[in-house]
């Protein structure tokens, strides 16, 4: 069963920790009243939009995805600490009285559900974890690869178009996009722009300048104390290897240390080597199958 692909959420606004969240909340169909909703955390630089042709295969199961604080229609309020944002999902978890939930991270989406798992216990149903960029705990001793904001090259990404149909044209051919499911390019570019404030054309839901921010600041968010906390049987998914001479780009490979799965109470660890960091933009049928645990 699918949702129907034309199906439009309710839309809300929380104020939460200080930043004004973005909520986008699937009702359950009729005959789904009862099954344990889906809880909905997206990756830096991305929104709760891109989750949309996943959802379709949630077989009529309640749905909420928000936009982080910095990304898509939520408040461009700093701090962007990782840490900050489990504060926030905390937080919205409490405000929206969720229980039983079945919840969803992919990339800095899956590190902050580690957070508020281990600070709620009783909240989730189960977790899939998307490749959650934790990496070995001995990297954390490391020093950051980035001191400064302005030199990460994502401060340097294209901020302005004049509609989300160029944008889409534009990476269509241009990796990472081009192995996308062509209709999760579209969501992520139509629900990713908003009108810019001199009224010509659009720009970034998340700045160039946010992105990076998030990016410069994982290293300070260590979670390896909390995963034995974690109560609820959690699936990891990991993206294929490193190549042994580092090639690629950040997101053509997994970041995630591979051992992760293992060091949860009820971890399992699923290696997807066929697809690179953005799962969920390749292959959201199989995501969907995995969220349901139809795998």
């Amino acid at each position: 069963m699918t949702r129907a692909s034309d199906a439009c959420p309710m839309e809300n606004r929380y104020l939460v920790n200080g930043v004004n969240l973005h909520c986008f909340d699937w009702p359950a169909s009729a005959d789904m009243i009862e099954a344990a909703p889906v809880l909905l955390i997206h990756a830096t630089g991305f929104h709760a939009r891109c989750w949309d042709q996943i959802i379709r295969h949630l077989d009529g199961r309640r749905v909420i995805a928000f936009d982080q604080r910095g990304h898509g229609r939520s408040g461009k309020i700093p701090p962007y600490t990782w840490d900050t944002f489990g504060k926030d999902l905390c937080e919205l978890i409490t405000l929206l009285g969720l229980r039983d939930v079945i919840a969803v991270g992919h990339s800095m989406g899956g590190h902050v559900l580690v957070q508020a798992a281990a600070r709620y216990p009783g909240v989730f149903q189960r977790l899939l974890l998307i490749d959650p960029v934790i990496f070995p705990p001995e990297r954390y001793q490391q020093p950051p690869m980035w001191d400064r904001v302005e030199d990460h090259p994502t401060t340097r990404r294209r901020n302005t178009w004049p509609s989300w149909q160029v944008m889409a044209e534009h990476f269509r051919d241009r990796p990472p996009f081009a192995t996308w499911d062509p209709t999760v390019l579209e969501d992520y570019c139509r629900h990713g722009l908003l009108p810019a404030a001199d009224e010509d054309g659009f720009v970034l839901a998340c700045p160039p300048e946010v992105e990076a921010s998030v990016y410069v600041n994982h290293a300070g968010c260590n979670v390896h104390g909390l995963i034995a906390e974690i109560q609820a049987p959690v699936t990891v998914l990991r993206a294929r290897l490193p190549a042994s001479d580092g090639s690629g780009n950040h997101f053509s490979t997994s970041p995630t240390w591979p051992e992760l799965a293992a060091h949860f109470r009820q971890g399992r660890d699923v290696h997807l080597e066929q697809y690179n960091h953005l799962i969920p933009m390749e292959a959201p049928e199989r995501v969907a199958d995995h969220i349901l645990d139809r795998r």
